[in-house]
């Protein structure tokens, strides 16, 4: 994901380039009146875009790809949830009969929490309120201030070091009495993991624009030899070969990483502290694999920070003032709201689902395993399955997206049937493989083809402050779902009242951006909007525009 003399999406429409000498003596009075610019509009936005970023080699492109092959998730958003989840329910106890009984797969089981009690299902889900809160926090508060010289490159390397070391620590969560750490140690892990992702796809873009592919597009259509509709539905495509290969390694890596776990569980599976060998060897394949993005990534800075301001209150300016260019950039920010919307509804039925499934197959790791298995093997074959659809019958992003949106409703649906019968909705042994099965198959391109769609309605050169956006919406969105599913859950008793909410959640999200977001449009409209802030700000080489 990389770039370009004058990178990005599509072309710029004619009315924002302007020739000649005209172009220079507007170039120049902007240069001159650009303090005033500033002080006026209280805050600057500064392209990223340089003329002279090198080209994405081979080399740098499969670093990239092994870095999200490690960062699958097995090991901070699946195993320690399980083990969290495992000492909580140990610690805890049966309301009806009072503490120091112990809870059984059909009773209710509750912590001491504050002056109460509280049930273990709905601490995980505060747990994850939490964490979430604190995302939004980190991606406002730093995430557009990575676009300045290098500092996204070093805050990924810190996050990703915060979670690989929260991940060694788990070793140590070894009886009930540490269900309070196994708590701590799940949200440092769980939080830094969903930064790693945010921080990672922000440098999707880059990548994009510069791959040689995306470069000799660029030549024949400033050549004339493509025309306009040719060159973005190419270019676009070259986006959706990089994003689709990035999650296909990333479901690749979820099954190395599961089979490699398979000879600790079988032989060891009578051993007590099986479950935390599983989580080292796990963040152990991902220091191997994603190490080696650190070593292999080529220097791509943006611009220094502007005088006056810090890394830590940038992004909050930024963001506002982003926001206030809403009614420039209409189609951007419909689809973050939607998303955030969409995000927050299927992320917390994966955690209400995966609550589920710990109870009914007693928090077992060589369970989960299998079922993450089933899940990961159809997710890599759907990965490539869909892209080559795409590819072949050329259907836009927002199409395949659409799609996977229909199986996102379905998801919560069937779980609110269970609310009224024990014969489906996640009560029985075969509907967690269900689940996996078709997660699997459709989830996996939703992620590939939501950040795809992101990458297009993102202004060229602003990646890490509209991704650092795009993450508000997809990870940090969550801290509203997970609050209001526990206060269901702590008052009912039943796991399976959340899911109307949730249900209600997806299908309204996805109906905004079914009907509310033209793609097209709002990619012209982003690039347009890029280039008048880099004509404003006087940050013109060349003809200075991005097409």
């Amino acid at each position: 994901m990389s770039r370009l003399p004058a990178p990005e999406n599509p072309v710029a429409p004619a009315d924002t380039v302007d020739d000649g000498d005209e172009d220079q003596s507007k170039t120049s009075s902007l240069e001159i009146q650009q303090p005033e610019l500033q002080k006026r509009k209280g805050v600057t936005f500064v392209s990223s875009i340089s003329n002279d970023e090198p080209e994405v080699t081979r080399r740098e492109l499969w670093a990239y790809y092994l870095y999200y092959n490690g960062d699958n998730g097995v090991g901070p958003n699946g195993y320690s949830l399980t083990l969290f989840q495992l000492w909580a329910t140990a610690a805890g106890y049966d309301p009806a009969q009072g503490p120091g009984s112990s809870c059984t797969a059909t009773s209710q089981c509750v912590l001491p929490w504050g002056n109460g009690v509280k049930a273990v299902a709905s601490v995980v889900l505060v747990a994850n309120g939490v964490s979430f809160a604190v995302m939004t926090l980190i991606f406002t508060t730093i995430g557009s201030a990575a676009d300045y010289g290098s500092f996204g490159r070093w805050l990924l390397l810190v996050i990703t070091c915060i979670c690989w070391g929260a991940q060694f620590a788990s070793v140590s969560l070894t009886s009930p009495s540490r269900w309070g750490a196994a708590m701590a140690l799940y949200m440092i892990g769980f939080i830094s993991y969903g930064a790693t992702l945010v921080f990672y796809a922000a440098v999707f873009p880059r990548l994009a624009r510069n791959t040689p592919h995306s470069r000799a597009l660029r030549a024949r259509y400033e050549a004339g030899e493509i025309d306009r509709e040719v060159y973005e539905t190419e270019e676009s495509l070259e986006k959706n070969r990089i994003s689709n290969i990035s999650t296909a390694h990333s479901n690749i890596g979820y099954i190395a990483t599961l089979c490699l776990n398979l000879s600790l569980l079988i032989p060891l599976a009578n051993n007590s502290k099986v479950n935390n060998y599983v989580i080292v060897l796990t963040n152990g394949y991902w220091v191997l694999t994603g190490i080696w993005w650190f070593i292999f990534q080529q220097p791509r800075p943006g611009p220094p920070l502007p005088k006056g301001e810090h890394y830590l209150t940038i992004g909050w300016k930024q963001i506002w003032a982003a926001f206030k260019q809403y009614k420039k950039l209409p189609y951007t920010f419909v689809y973050i709201f939607a998303f955030f919307l969409l995000a927050d509804g299927l992320n917390t039925t994966g955690t209400l689902i995966n609550i589920c499934q710990n109870d009914k197959f007693s928090f077992s790791f060589l369970q989960n395993t299998y079922l993450g298995l089933a899940q990961a093997i159809t997710s890599t074959a759907s990965t490539f399955g869909f892209w080559y659809i795409q590819r072949y019958w050329k259907i836009s992003t927002k199409k395949m997206f659409v799609v996977t949106n229909v199986v996102t409703i379905f998801i919560p649906l069937w779980g609110m049937i269970g609310i009224w019968t024990n014969s489906i909705g996640y009560h029985n042994v075969w509907e967690f493989w269900f689940y996996n099965v078709v997660f699997g198959i459709f989830q996996a391109p939703y992620y590939a083809f939501s950040q795809t769609m992101m990458a297009e309605l993102t202004p060229p050169g602003f990646d890490n402050m509209f991704f650092g956006l795009f993450g508000l919406s997809n990870r940090a969105s969550s801290m509203i779902g997970p609050n209001v599913i526990q206060a269901i859950i702590n008052n009912t008793g039943n796991n399976w009242m959340g899911f109307p909410f949730l249900f209600a959640l997806c299908t309204i999200a996805s109906l905004i951006i079914w009907f509310g977001v033209d793609v097209q449009k709002g990619r012209r409209h982003a690039v347009t909007w890029a280039n008048e802030i880099r004509k404003e700000q006087g940050n013109i080489e060349g003809d200075g525009l991005i097409h």
